[in-house]
């Protein structure tokens, strides 16, 4: 056994030249021969390696025993089936195949397979214990062996992983088919809401080169305040204080940011300003609003099914809710051709409407106004579109999510009219970065720009009054 450890020769001496022969010399003791010592075998594995191939040999026992549950379990009568019945036939299941498979596993792993089989029955696998993770607010697949995780702003690897691109897209199929949508070569794409309300989107190949993707913005069941989002330093009290005002005297906001920066948390806080006397009606892609007013009316579009029939836009939503008698409307995400319904309901009666928008200032939101508008095949003079916008839009609340994961209302802009054919604005309140602190956390403070509401007039009219000084700069420093 040793042998690939020998030098070749077996250990004799290598030849030599013969020499002439010489007189005899004295006899020498002969040379103490070392004693024979085997060479040491091979280093055991280090705790890592172990831990990495069991877990392998752990997840290929858990593939093995999921199929016996399908073949043994009747799905039919899972959903009549309490959790505790089901964990029951489940551990008596795994018991007999474990026995039959001569695997030993202690007690922590018995129990952690048990509750990975149930969640690969009811749940979606692997996923499951990241989904219960009050933590994570977002969960990023790179095919089967990365997965991402969010916490606090900042990305993290997991060690949850599937055991392949088959399980992986197991999962995904459980998920879309659960909403009556399918996805394959033909259409590798797919948008869906998570029976929690989660926003769930998947590309899988050929599109996605290295394996399947997958995208999930974990819904959060405890809504942020305002209360909570100034302890977390989004913003301040004399922010808050402006803000309540112009939603409470129906202005019409929109709030722009960057993808994760907090948009929807930031309208779900604004929306709790508005009377609960007052008739809201929402429009999302995905339902992620959670308004506590008693007469709301949700809305949210559907994408075609596999036949490529029963599209519902946004754009048909909104048309609909303008003849509901709404006193509000929010749209969770304006991104096409319905913002020219949604600048048309603001201008028309629809004061106090709110949306999100992508863009990364103040300025780039009006922008980006334009640019849909242009997109959706509207001939409009430049000039006559930026009146419309300007009519229609009184504040933009700028989000951001900063490199160290936090995220803050780095700006207040009103759109105060027109200057020839510019769109005229004035910053209310910013977030000004001082420098970055020695664990990386940015130094920064929010300031008022020192200029006054041009809304004010309104506000006082109709009771809103605020005090002169929340509008005042501080010092510099």
């Amino acid at each position: 056994m040793f042998s690939r450890y020998r030098k070749s020769g077996s250990g004799k001496p290598p030849p030599h030249d013969e020499e002439p022969l010489r007189p005899a010399e004295p006899a020498l003791e002969p040379p103490v021969r070392k004693q024979f010592s085997p060479p040491k075998p091979p280093a055991a594995p280090s705790l890592p390696d172990k831990e990495k191939k069991r877990k392998e040999r752990l997840t290929e026992i858990k593939v093995e025993l999921h199929k016996v549950l399908l073949d043994n379990l009747n799905l039919a009568a899972l959903e009549a089936a309490s959790e505790q019945d089901l964990r029951a036939e489940i551990a008596a299941i795994t018991s007999e195949s474990l026995e039959g498979m001569s695997v030993v596993l202690n007690k922590e792993e018995r129990q952690a397979l048990n509750q990975d089989l149930l969640d690969e029955v009811t749940g979606l696998g692997p996923l499951e214990p990241l989904l219960k993770d009050e933590t994570i607010n977002d969960i990023l697949v790179n095919g089967p062996h990365q997965v991402f995780v969010e916490r606090s702003g900042r990305l993290e690897m997991s060690e949850i992983m599937f055991k392949d691109e088959r399980h992986l897209l197991r999962i995904i199929d459980k998920i879309v088919s659960a909403v009556g949508r399918r996805v394959d070569e033909s259409t590798p794409y797919v948008d869906a809401r998570l029976s929690d309300g989660s926003r769930f989107n998947a590309m899988v190949p050929p599109i996605a080169l290295d394996g399947a993707l997958v995208s999930i913005r974990k819904f959060r069941k405890d809504k942020l305040s305002i209360d909570d989002l100034m302890a977390l330093g989004s913003f301040t009290e004399d922010m808050a204080t402006y803000l309540q005002a112009a939603v409470a005297c129906r202005l019409n906001i929109v709030v722009s940011g960057g993808t994760g920066s907090g948009k929807t948390t930031t309208l779900n806080a604004l929306s709790s300003f508005i009377s609960d006397a007052e008739r809201i009606l929402t429009i999302e892609d995905t339902a992620e609003l959670q308004l506590q007013q008693s007469h709301v009316g949700r809305m949210e579009s559907r994408p075609p099914n596999v036949e490529g029939k029963g599209r519902v836009s946004q754009r048909d939503c909104l048309r609909n809710a303008l003849r509901m008698r709404p006193d509000r409307i929010i749209v969770g995400e304006t991104r096409g051709d319905e913002v020219i319904d949604m600048l048309q309901a603001m201008n028309t009666g629809h004061d106090g409407s709110m949306t999100t928008i992508h863009a990364n200032s103040a300025r780039d939101a009006v922008s980006r106004l334009e640019n849909m508008v242009a997109m959706a095949g509207i001939e409009m003079p430049l000039k006559a579109l930026r009146a419309q916008i300007a009519s229609a839009v009184n504040v933009i609340v700028q989000i951001s999510r900063l490199h160290d994961g936090t995220r803050r209302m780095v700006s207040v802009s009103e759109i105060t009219g027109m200057e020839g054919e510019i769109i005229s604005m004035q910053e209310i309140f910013r977030y000004e970065r001082r420098g970055i602190a020695p664990d990386g956390s940015i130094i920064g403070r929010f300031n008022a720009a020192g200029i006054r509401s041009h809304y004010s007039e309104r506000f006082r009219q109709w009771g809103h009054e605020l005090p002169p000084y929340i509008f005042d700069p501080m010092p510099a420093e």
